[in-house]
């Protein structure tokens, strides 16, 4: 019965950590990249400024980027 509760654990542990990991590239992969202004006015997006935050580019198809 003891072993079968650490081993209940081991695997809880484990398939956490696997969700963690796959959280963590996914968020990673999701992330916009940064675009310049030249770029982000070329595509038809407008420069919003964002308090303590910089400037992000909202582009027509209701994305935001990071302003480099």
């Amino acid at each position: 019965m003891r072993m079968r509760r650490i081993l209940g654990l081991a695997l809880a542990a484990a398939t956490l950590a696997g969700v963690s990991a796959v959280g963590t590239v996914s968020a990673g992969a999701a992330s916009s990249p940064n675009i310049s202004r030249d770029d982000c006015t070329a595509a038809g997006g407008q420069i919003v400024a964002r308090p303590y935050a910089g400037e992000t580019c909202a582009l027509p198809d209701g994305t935001s980027q990071a302003i480099t």
